[in-house]
């Protein structure tokens, strides 16, 4: 599972021109599922987002994690993050699990995140989405679990 976290001041989802998910500061993640991924790869991507040491301290450090500070989570359904594009131009998504296995993976992320206290925004899966962002920082990691 791959999860690619942005810090965010504001980020939105917006489907079909409505707004189906927001945050003011906090992570934006991008969640691609694996097609051999469990529950277990779920409760840890959820676990490494939210303690995760990307928020600044009073001394502008980042020192603090979202638990620490806004408790603010947009996770977004992301199988092109399993895009594999070694050969040619046009990317393979044979590693990407296929959506009946991908949604209740990420499903289970958003439940974990919340279960440990965040305030969870989403996407809303199998849709055409426009995502929009404000990366504070910049930064933006990679997880892989």
């Amino acid at each position: 599972m791959r999860g690619l976290v942005q810090r965010v001041t504001q980020a939105s989802v917006v489907v079909d021109g409505e707004v189906v998910g927001a945050i003011g500061p906090g992570l934006c993640v991008l969640v691609g599922v694996h097609r051999d991924d469990t529950e277990a790869a779920a409760d840890r991507l959820a676990d490494k987002v939210w303690g995760l040491r990307v928020m600044d301290d009073d001394a502008g450090v980042m020192n603090r994690s979202v638990a620490d500070t806004t408790r603010a989570v947009l996770v977004v359904s992301q199988f092109t993050l399993y895009g594999n594009t070694d050969k040619g131009r046009r990317p393979s998504w044979i590693e990407a699990a296929p959506p009946e296995v991908a949604e209740p993976l990420v499903d289970r992320v958003v439940t974990r995140l919340r279960d440990l206290g965040a305030t969870v925004a989403t996407g809303r899966f199998r849709t055409d989405m426009a995502v929009t962002l404000t990366n504070d920082g910049p930064v933006t990691l990679l997880l892989e679990v």
